[in-house]
């Protein structure tokens, strides 16, 4: 979608916007060396910038990468490598990312799928035991069988390509530094650690252990220095080349790792060889005087934060605010049937029919929305039939929750919204020798392929498949396509909810960045609403008594970061104060 097109001209359509063109699945192109040659720079001033993401080394590194002259792509490189070295348990270089770029210059927003892919030897029987039944999570999660071919260095090398100012190399430079001469281990790390450590395989494999743990088995304190020589290494060898990730030295410790005991992988050398990033067109729509943009499938971040969002276009969110029984209501109802639909058709649209324009529809949600009675819960949401939906069978997919989630813009007014990860917390739990943890992004597919009647999901795994996932980098703009603001958040489906709330917080109830993070979490997937800790009591008795299933002791652990533009042009950050993020500006 080029030059934002104007709200009057959406308003007046019946779909969101679909992706425009045909995805581009050509690989990076030139082994990135020195910057392609950048489109020119604004002949204004340089615009405000900033960072924000969930440690504050990786955001210094994004803003090293800005003051240099980088583009928000340069910068995003720079944030993804010293997370996948400081913030090990949410992302890293073994696992993959959705990448969502705003060009200020062109009006252009595309994303870059760095997704990762099932090897060739995955069927659709791949979480079947030997006696047809399902294989149990966390035999899963840390199993090889787990690992899916890593997608995020790839898909990075795909858009430096596209946007880099600055040398591929200079995107590593923080990171290897870090790695070799040491940085401190934070809380959540060493929180996240220690309590893994009994039910994970992290403290029993011998590389992961020794690096996360002391020689008394106990998690590295927070504030103790840490030095990974292995990831510098392998950051070393990929930034003179992305194609030494997928080959050589680096591919064969990855291949080595998935086939370890118990249940190994199978990931081969033409696996890794082979994986192609994808370029896509946004996932846009209308909201009320705004357009909203987010990644297409094999994500489900589009359509179902697009679902939430129209059915609510239908209320007056702006008279209900997050001190009112009603405001809280209706998101829950909206997400109720947002996932609902979410859930049962939305998988890899390479490989499967997604009726993405049916899901999005909005004479079709308005017919979700007429299913929220005003006074009583919907006693139990099942999906509905979109325009173009095929039957399927029920979802069998569990929930993962180690990811992390970054927004950046740039001193030319370009910015990304990135959403990265392993899956689990430290992904499988199998570290390469090359420093850096498997993922264990293959538990996003549905572990049983097919109902009674043999209707295959359309998130059964098959070989080179994308699991479907639900991350929702998303960018705001206003009518006339200015950046308005962008958000997203880590944390399993749930992301969804949490992308959402940060919407609806600012867009509707006048919120600013950071109060918007700060709401209470509510996620409303199936009948059971799971609500934060904390959550005003006289709100949650006033929802029971309206017939909500109320689960009011969740411990919902967001990474929002949010970057916004204030009237008068200055930008405002905010960073989770659930997790170590902070927003940096230059």
């Amino acid at each position: 979608m080029r030059h934002l097109t104007r709200f009057a001209a959406l308003a007046g359509t019946a779909l969101w916007l679909t992706a425009c063109g045909a995805p581009d699945t050509s690989g990076p192109g030139s082994v990135p060396g020195p910057a392609q040659a950048p489109d020119p720079a604004p002949a204004s001033a340089p615009v405000e910038a900033m960072v924000a993401a969930a440690h504050p080394d990786a955001v210094e590194a994004g803003l090293e990468a800005l003051r240099r002259g980088g583009d928000a792509v340069d910068a995003a490189i720079a944030v993804q490598v010293v997370l996948g070295l400081v913030e090990p348990q949410s992302s890293g270089i073994g696992g993959g990312a959705f990448l969502v770029r705003h060009d200020a210059a062109t009006g252009e927003t595309l994303v870059y799928d760095g997704r990762e892919t099932a090897p060739a030897s995955v069927t659709e029987n791949h979480w079947l035991d030997a006696n047809g039944e399902p294989v149990g999570f966390l035999d899963a999660w840390q199993s090889g069988r787990s690992t899916g071919v890593p997608g995020a260095i790839a898909m990075l090398a795909m858009a430096h390509e596209d946007h880099g100012r600055l040398g591929w190399a200079e995107g590593f430079e923080a990171g290897i530094a870090l790695a070799r001469d040491g940085f401190e281990v934070s809380p959540r790390l060493s929180s996240l650690a220690q309590r893994v450590r009994t039910i994970s395989s992290l403290a029993r494999r011998d590389e992961s252990r020794s690096y996360f743990y002391d020689p008394d088995g106990n998690a590295w304190p927070a504030g103790h220095v840490l030095t990974n020589p292995g990831y510098a290494a392998t950051l070393e060898a990929v930034a003179a080349d992305w194609r030494n990730f997928y080959t050589g030295d680096i591919a064969q410790q990855i291949i080595s790792a998935a086939a370890e005991e118990p249940l190994p992988g199978v990931i081969t050398p033409e696996d890794l060889a082979g994986y192609q990033p994808v370029r896509r067109e946004a996932l846009c729509a209308p909201y009320r005087v705004y357009v909203v943009c987010s990644a297409p499938p094999p994500s489900s971040g589009a359509i179902a934060v697009g679902g939430i969002m129209t059915i609510l276009e239908g209320f007056d969110m702006s008279a209900h605010g997050p001190d009112t029984v009603e405001g809280w209501r209706l998101f829950i109802e909206a997400s109720r049937l947002a996932y609902a639909d979410r859930d049962q058709y939305v998988g890899d649209a390479d490989f499967v029919d997604v009726p993405v324009a049916g899901l999005l529809d909005r004479d079709y949600l308005a017919t979700r929305r007429a299913l929220i009675d005003p006074e009583r819960a919907i006693p139990a949401v099942t999906a509905g039939t979109p325009p173009g939906a095929s039957p399927a069978g029920p979802d069998t997919t569990p929930d993962n929750r180690g990811t992390t989630h970054f927004v950046i813009r740039d001193t030319f007014g370009n910015v990304v919204s990135m959403t990265t990860t392993v899956e689990s917390g430290f992904g499988n739990n199998r570290m390469t020798q090359g420093g850096f943890l498997l993922n264990n992004q293959l538990t996003d597919f549905a572990f049983v392929p097919r109902d009674e009647d043999g209707r295959l999901h359309p998130n059964a795994p098959q070989a080179g498949k994308r699991p479907r996932s639900s991350m929702s980098p998303t960018i705001v703009f206003d009518a006339d396509g200015a950046f308005v603001l962008a958000t997203g958040s880590p944390g399993g489906n749930s992301i969804i909810a949490y992308t959402a709330k940060t919407l609806v917080g600012m867009l509707d109830w006048g919120l600013s960045a950071q109060e918007a993070a700060d709401l209470p979490n509510v996620v409303a997937r199936g009948d059971v609403i799971n609500i934060e800790r904390g959550f005003d009591a006289d709100i949650l008795e006033a929802l029971r008594e309206r017939g909500f299933e109320i689960d009011g002791e969740r411990g919902e652990n967001s990474g929002i970061h949010i970057i916004r533009v204030l009237e008068d042009g200055t930008l405002e950050g905010a960073a989770d104060p659930r997790r170590e993020g902070v927003a940096g500006r230059l």
